[in-house]
């Protein structure tokens, strides 16, 4: 596999100064909310999301530099999913990310909901000092996805009757929003075409929705050390995703123990062993497959770079997690 590191050699650089400025970004006004920020950013992660935007800005800017409102976008990008991360890590109860204990393990709810909160009036403020209408949409789009795709979690937990298109349309509500506007924005910022933004957002979309597919597999496929939780947590807190709604069609006697929401003893390790013994994981390799498909075909058409071929390749990283 691939690492995201080596995969996004052609804005390396970008990344470094990214890292650096988001620090900086939030200040040292208010002291607790600067060490939570601290300790998230220093938390480190891929940044897979500000890189497509340095590399989607690089791919439509070939005859000259990336402008500091290009990186200012990237910015804005991480911060929006640095902070909905707080909160749903609130949410979810989670202690750990990655490994990393989560800022309100440290910290406390109050704290974590207030740094969370912060972090989208900073983004939000940022943005509208990007001085463009289009662009302060898009993202002010995805904060209002980020909320209705948690809400719409929330309320079909242990619901076995979800079909797999509530379920991509929550995953494009939290996931593959920001991939798709923030794409999308960057295009505009280089003054694109409106048909050229149209598929930047198309691609942002599906490479979204097939990379939190990929995620939503490892819940069932990897261990506690690379999750940083439980195997098959998402499914004991009632979120049903593509392996198990798959699985589903195949295997009625899940859906009692989903209903029942595995109040048994050896109830979730009998459910796992039935997904497991199901075409439910098979099934959403598939569907991320086809998602990243099609999501490689909308850039085609931008001139030949290496931010582009980049661009594509990032769809073949998406998948080879799995292997």
């Amino acid at each position: 596999m691939t690492p995201a590191t080596s995969l996004f050699s052609p804005v390396e650089a970008d990344l470094h100064i990214l890292a650096d400025n988001l620090k900086q970004l939030v200040g040292n006004d208010h002291p607790i909310l600067s060490l939570a920020a601290e300790h998230l950013f220093g938390a480190g992660g891929k940044r897979i999301r500000p890189a497509i935007v340095l590399l989607v800005s690089r791919a439509t800017m070939q005859n000259s530099e990336i402008t500091p409102r290009h990186r200012r976008l990237a910015e804005i990008t991480e911060m929006i999913h640095t902070a909905s991360l707080v909160h749903d890590d609130v949410v979810d109860e989670s202690e750990k990310r990655r490994g990393v204990s989560t800022v309100h393990s440290i910290f406390g709810n109050r704290v974590a909901i207030l740094a969370g909160d912060f972090l989208f009036a900073q983004a939000s403020w940022y943005l509208a000092n990007l001085n463009n209408l289009d662009v302060v949409k898009l993202l002010s789009e995805v904060i209002m996805d980020l909320a209705t795709g948690e809400i719409q979690q929330g309320m079909n937990r242990f619901k076995a009757e979800i079909s797999i298109d509530t379920y991509l349309k929550k995953t494009y509500y939290k996931t593959a929003t920001l991939f798709a506007n923030s794409s999308k924005a960057a295009g505009i910022l280089s003054e694109v075409s409106a048909q050229t933004a149209e598929n930047l957002y198309e691609y942002g979309r599906h490479l979204g929705l097939a990379f939190q597919i990929v995620d939503d597999i490892f819940d069932f496929t990897s261990s506690t050390d690379i999750l940083g939780k439980p195997a098959g947590s998402d499914l004991k807190d009632g979120h049903l995703t593509a392996p198990v709604i798959y699985a589903l069609e195949e295997k009625p006697e899940l859906k009692t123990l989903i209903k029942q929401q595995f109040k048994q003893a050896g109830d979730l390790e009998q459910a796992l062993a039935l997904i497991e013994h199901s075409k439910g994981i098979q099934r959403s390799r598939d569907l991320a497959a086809y998602h990243a498909k099609l999501g490689v075909e909308h850039i085609k058409q931008l001139p030949p770079s290496q931010s582009r071929q980049t661009l594509i390749d990032m769809a073949d990283y998406v998948l080879s997690r799995l292997n």
